[in-house]
């Protein structure tokens, strides 16, 4: 037996879609990024897709897929925002899975994850179904094979979901250290206590399951795995190589296998450059170390378990109470809280029983008394929609249970013809439009009484955070769509429990407080996605060119009028969910009064008669441009469907701001630069005389300068010489850069150049240009993000340096050029060519 290495990253965001739209909304705490999924993406899941080995010039070598060479999982949730918002990071992951199977015997690198994340053992014995059968389809469908192991969240575990993965074909699963209570070796009677983290993490086990069923399992070392998301162990991949190879010391005979897991993140976004450790850490024990990289598939069929281990039930990797973060004030969080205990709190034995969780000596600022009510409500919620969704599916499909468990398909496909053959399979009779939608909205309420346990709304300091405001929009979209199919309104008592959960916020005071400001304010129906759609189209100039992924949108009639400030529009739009196939025909009208003041309103279209009485009210008192008639009018027409810039949907928001704003960005610029014209040379002369310059000249002139390089960088053609002018002025007068604008605006000039050289008929030139505007911006001192421009010359130089190296020794004076131009963009962009 040989030493065997397998690193696991578990890669998983929390759901951020908004429930109503189906897609992320902007998050302003992810800034510069839209949203946090794609910050990470950014940091983590890309880099990891084509990760830098670097030589000891700290120059780029060879570019490397770490998910190829680890075992990895990323949530269904976020392997379908990948799909949809980064194709390139999404197919580097499928493509990996395939080059680990050639690579470790026909095992793949990648395991499965049960759905959205949920701690199983506080989940019913359905819904844990439903969750790995999910997380199952979810995978085949993916990675196109079935998996071998599957990643529990927070590796909470108990015995029955460890019998129902074993039941559906999953071969093994990987716990902490401390979730193992004893072990023995297979066929003795003895068993060896090692409750307090002290299991040989060097072999597989075996668990025997009630059922008679058994599944294998895997302990990861936990001194390591600390060090690699806690420590400093990935400032360095040679450091952690090396302490990879120490761990075999600890070991009976010095082999065995060597198993770390972490949270994926920890590789890039918790640790900036972690994804390059990994990389050399696992290349130098490949080339330079006695140890063999593996996968768990492939080592469980070369050394399949000589040991059995029975588990602490209700047990996690992120709690040392056990599960009590996901639902009681143990004294787990993540910062606000400071928690001292001056004995270690040890899980119950099996068999004992749970204890009272008491800690001693701690000192608590905020306290998390809020989790215990909002499982309860969650809890309360679920049980309460049980009956009605029987009830209701029984009159449409013959099994309402199988029916959500095969909901996974049109999740996955919302295609006519994959709704057609899930109702021919399910329904037991052929079902009317009406009835479909019924149906359909009834699995919504059951997606979303899922998607509501989703972890991380317990994980961290306060009810009023973004996680736990996400799972209670969830909650509110059941309850919405319960409303829908069966006029039961559950907000009140729902509401009445959270009004136990206390914020550590004091204006929010408790969850329903957070509930009525942050929830009940994000809830979407088919009005207001027309008044969305409305507004956007009257800031866009046209009613054709506004997308709401999950809706078809069709204007049918559309108007628009202008009067100095004042614009109008007015229309008819056709709306359908794509998720309960929900159709509809909507009137709508909405006014600019000027500033940020918009009003309008939405309704459905039914008698063409009023709907034209409507506009030509409207018309008339915008004709006479009669604020006070018009804001009349529209609230006469529309009620409580009229709506305002606030009810917008936030990337709308943002749209429509910029609208307003652009025309005034215009004006002021036009006035900076008649300064600037006018005052420039006087200004530096006072600059070259020392003499004082007043803001109200030095800020405009500034402005100037940087809007005119960020111009320059975005032009089809650059104009090196132009730029170089620019460049000077803002040397020789001593303005600094605004380098997050200049930054941004020279990373995609210099990419867009790298994108076209594989098709371009003077790819020398471009290579040319791109090495002048390096070398003119050089006094700018700016930090580019040169990611993807390097994975752009990585792959050209693979395919073309040596060939046009080869011409230009013998004498081919274009293949020349050539080389010496990719040879100086290799310096620019940090690679070394000759890779």
């Amino acid at each position: 037996m040989t030493r065997y290495v397998c690193i696991h990253g578990h890669f998983y965001q929390p759901p951020r879609e908004n429930p109503w739209l189906e897609e992320v909304e902007v998050e302003d705490s992810a800034y510069p990024y839209h949203d946090w999924n794609a910050r990470i993406t950014a940091e983590c899941y890309g880099p990891n897709a084509a990760s830098r080995i670097l030589d000891s010039d700290k120059r780029i070598i060879d570019i490397v897929n770490n998910y190829a060479k680890i075992s990895f999982n990323f949530g269904p949730t976020l392997l379908s925002w990948l799909e949809q918002n980064k194709p390139d990071v999404y197919a580097a992951i499928l493509e990996a899975d395939e080059v680990s199977r050639k690579r470790f015997g026909g095992h793949g690198a990648a395991l499965a994850q049960v759905y959205n994340h949920i701690i199983m053992p506080l989940a019913s014995s359905r819904d844990k179904y439903t969750q790995i059968h999910w997380g199952i389809h979810d995978f085949e469908q993916r990675f196109r094979r079935k998996p071998e192991g599957m990643w529990l969240p927070e590796t909470a575990v108990d015995l029955e979901t460890l019998d129902m993965l074993a039941e559906a074909g999953i071969l093994f699963t990987i716990l902490s250290p401390k979730q193992a209570a004893k072990v023995r070796r297979s066929g003795d009677e003895i068993w060896t206590d090692v409750s307090r983290g002290t299991v040989d993490t060097s072999m597989p086990y075996l668990c025997r399951l009630p059922s008679g069923r058994s599944i294998a399992l895997f302990f990861y070392d936990d001194t390591l795995a600390q060090d690699v998301a806690f420590g400093n162990l990935l400032g360095n991949g040679e450091v952690f190589a090396g302490r990879m190879m120490q761990y075999f010391s600890r070991t009976r005979n010095g082999d065995g296998l060597l198993t770390v897991a972490s949270d994926g993140e920890t590789y890039g976004h918790h640790h900036r450059f972690g994804d390059m450790a990994l990389a050399y850490a696992l290349w130098l024990t490949e080339e330079k170390s006695p140890a063999k990289i593996t996968v768990f598939g492939e080592y469980l069929s070369l050394f399949p378990p000589t040991h059995e281990a029975v588990i602490l039930e209700n047990t996690s990797w992120s709690c040392p109470h056990g599960i009590e973060r996901w639902r009681s004030d143990c004294g787990c969080c993540t910062h606000g809280t400071i928690v001292r205990t001056s004995s270690p709190v040890s899980h119950p034995r099996p068999g004992e029983g749970r204890k009272p969780l008491l800690l001693q000596g701690c000192e608590l600022s905020w306290r998390q008394k809020w989790r215990t009510p909002l499982r309860q409500a969650m809890d309360w919620l679920r049980d309460t929609l049980v009956p009605i969704y029987v009830d209701r599916m029984n009159s449409l499909v013959s099994d309402p249970w199988l029916a959500r468990d095969a909901y996974i398909r049109l999740i996955s496909d919302r295609s006519p013809a994959a709704t057609d053959a899930f109702f021919s399979e399910y329904a037991f009779r052929p079902l009317s439009p009406e009835d479909r939608v019924q149906a359909l909205k009834l699995l919504e309420m059951q997606r979303n009484a899922l998607l509501m346990y989703t972890s991380c709304g317990w994980f961290f300091d306060d009810i009023s955070g973004i996680e736990p405001v996400q799972v209670m929009q969830y909650a509110c979209r059941a309850m919405q769509l319960l409303r829908e199919v069966s006029g039961l309104d559950l907000e009140p008592e729902y509401s009445a429990i959270l009004r136990e959960a206390p914020s550590n916020v004091p204006e929010y005071r408790n969850g329903a407080e957070v509930y009525e400001h942050f929830v009940q304010t994000a809830v979407v129906d088919l009005s207001r996605v027309g008044f969305h759609v409305a507004l956007s189209s009257l800031a866009a100039d046209t009613g054709e060119d506004v997308r709401i992924r999950n809706y078809t949108i069709r204007m049918e009639a559309f108007e628009r009028s202008e009067a100095g400030d004042l614009r109008l529009a007015m229309g008819r739009i056709f709306l359908r969910s794509h998720i309960t196939s929900e159709e509809n025909t909507l009137e709508f009208a909405v006014v600019y009064l000027g500033g940020h003041n918009f009003l309008g309103g939405a309704r459905e279209y039914s008698d063409p008669a009023l709907f034209r009485k409507m506009q030509a009210e409207l018309r008339n008192a915008f004709s006479l441009s009669d604020v006070p008639q018009l804001i009349i009018a529209i609230r006469k027409h529309f009620g409580e469907r009229s709506y305002s810039l606030w009810d917008l949907f936030k990337d709308g928001q943002r749209k429509v701001l910029y609208y307003i704003l652009d025309s005034t960005l215009q004006d002021l610029e036009s006035e900076y630069r008649q300064i600037y014209r006018t005052h420039f040379p006087l200004l530096k002369v006072m600059r070259e005389m020392q003499v004082p310059v007043p803001k109200a000249l030095e800020d405009p002139v500034w402005y100037i300068l940087n809007a005119d390089l960020k111009k320059a960088l975005k032009a089809q053609e650059i104009d090196t010489a132009d730029l170089y002018i620019l460049v000077n002025e803002m040397i020789n007068s001593k303005f600094t850069p605004d380098t997050e604008v200049l930054e941004f605006a020279a990373t995609k000039a210099i990419l867009s150049r790298m994108q076209q050289i594989p098709a371009s008929a003077d790819a020398t030139g471009l290579l040319e240009t791109i090495n002048t505007v390096f070398k003119t911006l050089q006094p700018l001192n700016l930090n580019y993000d040169l990611w993807e421009s390097q994975n752009m010359y990585f792959r050209i130089g693979r395919r073309d340096y040596k060939p046009a190296r080869e011409k230009a020794k013998s004498g081919d004076e274009k293949a020349r050029r050539w080389v010496a131009a990719f040879e100086e963009l290799g310096k620019n962009l940090g690679v070394n060519c000759s890779c």
